[in-house]
């Protein structure tokens, strides 16, 4: 990494802990939700549809705002959008209403689409190209601390204070529902806290800003060169899939996990722990793994691998499928990163646009996590899994397309 670039690294990759705090600590509240507003799956599902839609709707901007600015700019707008959100929660619960709390995650989601639109593509740029890709999946590496951060916080601070009944479910009555809307807003107003002072941290550090010669954004000329770019266009489809299947992966495992093994929503969390710990554990792994083996051909064996794990969870289920839906995680751990690297390889100023539209394929959460949520309501949890396995076989398939491009 070149001199004075290792401070501006830690600030980054801190960023990419705090947007996972994010994501982590709003899987498991589909169900509560669900119980809070008394609505099916589907209906309680729309969070994630509000959460990953202000990805889609800002990782554009977020690519503007760089090319026509830097990417600490892009990095530090980002940041304070995404606090916004997390403090707009507060007034959500006080009129007690499921619309504003959508409208909550929607800001801030907007302000994680800009930051991470910044933030992926400022680390790649940080050193060399050959290994940017390795950089990249180093820096994502502090992402499953976050994960791991974000569930316990939900563990400790929301599910073990909501009320239960006898059976260990969740079970509120509508006399105790403002006092667990006040449980639930509580870790984000804590990490929004927090993103105040990484922010200031930001500003005022000394940072490679990384901005173009040309400030103007030839919005147009370069979305149609990166439009011809077959490699580019499949590694967003690539990246569709992908963050669908991860969010669904670790949303629904809050309800398969007790109907397998008939334990409790707080016994169902710590199975979820373990499988952010090995997400994380499994990154590391791979980014070791790099050295010796293409990031294409490690990313066609984990999807493979996957695929195979989650066959188990359809179709033997019980301790089984629970284990096999843990090590899902792990061999998720590496695809984000490296779909991102491989399909903005090569791409010289239009990176900055390009890594909008992988940011954008993180509408695949709000598509297929609904998509699901609909499956689980009418095939049952286990059959609904067969849409992350196809999504699954579109990524080992963009690994085979990517080696070409590598």
């Amino acid at each position: 990494m070149p001199e004075g670039s290792r401070w501006p690294f830690i600030l980054l990759a801190s960023c990419f802990l705090w947007w996972a705090i994010a994501n982590n600590l709003t899987d498991p509240l589909v169900k509560v939700f669900k119980e809070v507003f008394v609505m099916n799956t589907f209906q309680a599902s729309l969070i994630q549809l509000a959460f990953y839609g202000g990805y889609f709707c800002m990782a554009l901007p977020g690519g503007m705002i760089a090319r026509r600015f830097n990417y600490k700019i892009g990095v530090l707008l980002g940041l304070g959008i995404y606090a916004s959100g997390c403090f707009l929660l507060y007034p959500a619960m006080a009129v007690e209403r499921f619309a504003f709390f959508c409208f909550a995650y929607y800001v801030l989601a907007c302000g994680l689409g800009i930051l991470e639109t910044n933030a992926n593509p400022y680390v790649l740029a940080l050193g060399p190209e050959e290994s940017a890709t390795r950089r990249l999946n180093f820096a994502q590496s502090f992402n499953p601390i976050g994960s791991v951060i974000g569930i316990v916080l939900c563990q400790v601070m929301i599910m073990a204070r909501l009320p239960h009944d006898e059976s260990g479910q969740l079970s509120i009555s509508p006399e105790q529902k403002t006092d667990a809307l006040g449980t639930v807003i509580v870790p984000y107003l804590s990490v929004a806290t927090i993103l105040v002072v990484v922010w200031i941290l930001i500003l005022f550090a000394k940072m490679p800003t990384a901005s173009e010669h040309d400030k103007h954004v030839h919005f147009f000329d370069t979305i149609g060169r990166l439009l011809k770019n077959g490699n580019y266009v499949f590694s967003v489809f690539a990246q569709f899939c992908y963050v669908g299947t991860q969010i669904t992966v670790w949303t629904y495992t809050n309800f398969y996990i007790p109907e397998q093994l008939g334990v409790s929503q707080e016994v169902a969390l710590r199975y979820h722990t373990a499988a952010l710990v090995l997400f994380g554990c499994m990154r590391w792994v791979f980014t070791g793994l790099m050295k010796y083996f293409r990031a294409s051909t490690l990313l066609v064996a984990a999807s493979v691998l996957a695929a195979i794990m989650l066959l188990c969870v359809i179709y033997v289920g019980g301790m089984v499928g629970v284990i096999a839906l843990v090590w899902t995680s792990g061999f998720m751990s590496l695809m984000f990163p490296t779909i991102f690297g491989l399909g903005c390889s090569d791409l010289g100023e239009d990176t900055k646009l390009a890594a909008s539209g992988q940011i954008m394929a993180i509408v695949g959460g709000a598509i297929i996590t609904p998509l699901q949520g609909a499956m689980v309501d009418i095939w049952g949890v286990n059959k609904s899994y067969l849409l992350p396995l196809v999504c699954f076989v579109v990524i080992g398939i963009y690994g085979i397309v990517g080696r070409k491009h590598e």
